[in-house]
C-alpha cells in the first residue's frame, strides 16, 4: 500500500473508502462524494491509475480532499492492513462502496478455473474482505453507510459472462444478508443493482473464445444510449440511495423488468437467455484473453467504432482509455 501527499485529515468532514475507485462508476462514485462533502479515500491495484485519477477528481473539483491507496481488494491481509491504517491515520470511515471487478466476456468452451478465481476474487471475496473489518467499526460507533455494487447479472445471470454472473449473484446474497443483520444498528447496506450504463468498461473488459467477435455484440451493448445508462447519472442515484441508507437501489427500467420478469417467469427468462447464448459466437477452446482495447484494434471494424462511439467518449472521461 501507498499513498500520495495529501492535506492533514479535517476529522469534522466525514470520511468514504471507495474500492475499485481508479476509473469507471468507482471515479464517478469518489466525485459524487467529494461533492456532497466527505474525503474520499480512493484504492485500486494499479498506482498508474489511482494517480490519473486522483488527478482528474482534483482538476474537477479544485482542492478535493483525496488520498490514494494502492491495493488488491482480494488480498484479504493486504486489505485489513488498509482498513486498519486508512482509520488510524484518517479517521473512522464513515462511507464504504464496493466497486471492483472486470467483466470477462466469453463461451462455457473458453471458461477456465483462473476466469472463475479473478471474478470471485474481485467481485464476492473482495466485498467481504473490505466489510468484515469496516463494518466491525461501524457497528462499534452506532452509525455508517455500507454500498456494494452488484450487476443485474447478479440478479438475471446474462449469457457469455458466466464467471462474473456467478460472483454477482453472490455479492447480491452478500450484501442483502448484511442489510438484514444490521437492522436496528445503526449501519445500513445498500444492494446496489446497476443495468447496463455507459462507463466505458468495455474498454477493460476482458474477452477469450473467439475474443474479436465476442467484443462485436458486447461492445455496442454497453455503449447504445437506449439500452444502456449515463454513468454520471447513475453515480448520483447510488450514492443518493446509499447515504440515504436504502435497502436497494435498481438502475435502468430494463433491470427493473428483467428482475420482476425473471421472478415471475423464470422459465421463459431462461428459454430467451438461452436463445440468446445460442446466437451468440461459440469457440472450439479458451484461446488468448483480450482487453477490449485490443480486442477492437483486432476487430478493426467501422460499423463497431460506430455503434461504440459513446462508450468510447466515456471511455475517456472516466479513465477507461489509456
Amino acid at each position: 500500500m501507498s499513498s500520495l501527499p495529501a492535506a492533514p485529515p479535517d476529522p469534522s468532514v466525514p470520511l468514504a473508502l471507495v474500492m475499485g475507485a481508479s476509473r469507471g462508476l468507482g471515479l464517478l462514485l469518489a466525485e459524487q462524494l467529494l461533492a456532497r462533502g466527505h474525503r474520499v479515500v480512493i484504492v485500486s491495484r494499479t498506482r498508474e491509475d489511482l494517480e490519473t485519477a486522483a488527478d482528474l477528481l482534483r482538476r474537477r473539483q479544485p482542492g478535493a480532499p483525496v488520498e490514494v491507496r494502492v491495493c488488491d481488494i482480494a488480498d484479504r491481509e493486504a486489505v485489513v492492513a488498509l482498513v486498519e491504517e486508512v482509520e488510524d491515520t484518517l479517521g473512522p470511515v464513515e462511507v464504504l462502496l464496493t466497486v471492483a471487478g472486470t467483466i470477462q466476456v466469453g463461451p462455457v468452451s473458453a471458461v477456465t478455473f483462473e476466469h472463475f478465481d479473478e471474478a470471485l476474487g474481485g467481485m464476492l471475496h473482495g466485498p467481504v474482505n473490505v466489510t468484515l473489518p469496516v463494518v466491525e467499526r461501524m457497528r462499534g460507533r452506532g452509525h455508517g453507510r455500507i454500498g456494494t455494487i452488484t450487476s443485474i447479472g447478479g440478479k438475471v445471470a446474462p449469457p457469455h459472462l458466466w464467471p462474473y454472473a456467478t460472483a454477482k449473484h453472490g455479492a447480491v446474497g452478500f450484501s442483502e444478508g448484511l442489510s438484514a443483520e444490521l437492522a436496528g444498528t445503526g449501519v445500513t447496506a445498500t444492494t446496489v443493482v446497476p443495468g447496463l450504463m455507459r462507463t466505458g468498461s468495455h474498454v477493460r473488459a476482458t474477452f477469450t473464445g473467439r475474443a474479436e467477435h465476442e467484443y462485436a455484440w458486447f461492445g455496442p451493448a454497453a455503449s447504445l444510449p437506449l439500452i444502456t445508462m449515463d454513468a454520471r447519472r447513475a453515480a448520483r442515484r447510488i450514492v443518493t440511495g446509499v447515504l440515504a441508507g436504502d435497502s436497494h437501489v435498481v438502475l435502468t427500467p430494463l433491470a427493473s423488468v428483467g428482475i420482476r420478469v425473471n421472478g415471475l417467469m423464470p422459465r421463459l427468462t431462461h428459454r430467451v437467455l438461452g436463445i440468446g447464448a445460442r446466437l451468440l459466437p461459440d469457440a472450439a477452446g479458451p484461446g488468448p484473453t483480450l482487453e477490449g482495447r485490443v480486442a477492437a484494434r483486432r476487430l478493426d471494424s467501422r460499423v463497431v467504432r460506430a455503434l461504440t462511439v459513446l462508450g468510447t467518449r466515456a471511455a475517456r472521461r472516466n479513465n477507461e482509455q489509456p
